[in-house]
């Protein structure tokens, strides 16, 4: 017999995520996928892990696979204080279940129904969703290459509870706030009396220099900042972290406890093991090479593959990703299928907008593919673009 199962209505507001959807096409044999937000497996620490396994297993084995505090390990948030390059207390430190988890967190704790939240245009599909089932009213506020645009946040700061913030090589567009920019956007934010959330998972994927001092830094007081394992280690380990002033640390570590008890402590403790003694000062300048190196086959790739089309993208100083804007009337959610067709995926950019999406955007990761398929997934992207132009535009 089956029961009517009757839904919250914030469950009504959940929507799946485009790009897991998306994931599925590139399933497909002999796809090409710039689409995932995936970190190269080239770059995860295998050997480093498999003894750090054995180290924490043979060391306390039995406290490695008990329940644990839900603060999170103390010496994992002792390393993750001590390396942030403003004055931070460990207990303000609080060990997530991948920083996707700090996101929901924040978003128990911070909104109420009707809520106003802001946000980039665009900004991180992923966010959106976190936010979404409270039942804001998330805003985006308008954006050019420095970031907000400083006089639209101050016409929309009024209410707002937050506004969420990726500074660093940011997911979708790629782009990076400079040392100006920051400044301005933490003094205007100060002065509308709007906290920010900043969330910096791609901080450490910098090519050539690091990105400017973070926005917590700044006003620690008036911040909260999301970080990760997951782009410097491995995903699957599933840790981020939230460090919280003291006002807000307690009702994010209740929902916390609401949520799953803790952050898997076996987990945290590899971590802490294989952290110790500068593993990171030796393992990340790999990651930032290879990277660098992708990022420049693709650009490459694009600047031979779309000459003569009215396609336009970024060149980002870090981080994972490039944005790329369609000829005038074209549409990146009707383009896709094609594309697919050809062996090659991306993602739509319209997903990462709250409102008023740019159907002519759409977002290209340049990190798991080979170089080779660099230049053929572009070609083959160029080719399906020159077919479906609109007429009367150039090709």
């Amino acid at each position: 017999m089956s029961f009517p199962w009757p839904l919250a209505q914030r469950a009504e507001r959940m929507n799946p995520s485009v790009i897991r959807e998306i994931l599925k096409v590139t399933e497909k044999p002999g796809i090409i996928s710039f689409a995932g937000g995936l970190p190269s497996p080239k770059t995860f620490p295998v050997q480093a892990f498999a003894d750090a396994c054995a180290l924490v297993l043979g060391q306390d084995g039995t406290a490695a696979l008990q329940y644990a505090a839900s603060e999170g390990y103390g010496p994992l948030r002792e390393w993750v204080a001590a390396h942030l390059p403003w004055k931070v207390d460990p207990a303000q430190v609080l060990i997530t279940t991948g920083s996707q988890q700090a996101l929901d967190l924040v978003g128990k704790v911070l909104i109420d129904s009707g809520s106003k939240v802001l946000v980039e245009t665009p900004t991180y599909l992923g966010a959106l969703q976190a936010f979404t089932p409270m039942e804001p009213k998330i805003e985006g506020v308008p954006c050019n290459d420095n970031g907000p645009v400083l006089d639209e946040l101050r016409r929309r700061a009024p209410g707002a509870r937050f506004m969420y913030l990726l500074p660093n090589f940011q997911n979708p567009t790629g782009r990076t706030l400079n040392e100006a920019d920051r400044e301005g956007l933490v003094r205007t934010l100060n002065d509308a009396g709007v906290p920010f959330v900043e969330d910096n998972p791609y901080g450490e994927l910098w090519f050539d220099e690091p990105p400017a001092a973070p926005l917590t830094a700044r006003n620690p007081d008036g911040g909260l900042y999301l970080g990760s394992f997951s782009k410097v280690l491995a995903p699957g380990l599933r840790l981020g972290y939230v460090v919280a002033p003291r006002a807000v640390y307690p009702k994010l570590l209740q929902a916390k406890q609401a949520a799953d008890l803790h952050t898997p402590g076996f987990n945290q403790r590899l971590v802490a093991e294989v952290l110790k003694d500068g593993f990171l000062d030796r393992h990340v300048p790999g990651i930032r090479a290879l990277y660098k190196a992708q990022c420049g086959f693709m650009l490459d790739a694009l600047a031979n593959e779309m000459a003569g089309l009215d396609v336009q993208w970024n060149a980002p100083a870090g981080g994972m990703f490039l944005w790329l804007r369609l000829p005038e009337g074209m549409d990146a959610v009707q383009l896709l299928p094609h594309a697919v067709a050809r062996n090659v995926a991306f993602v739509p950019g319209a997903a990462f907008y709250a409102q008023n999406g740019d159907p002519r955007t759409l977002r290209l990761s340049f990190v798991t593919a080979s170089e080779e398929q660099i230049r053929t997934g572009i070609a083959a992207l160029a080719a399906t673009i020159r077919e479906h132009l609109p007429v009367g535009a150039p090709a």
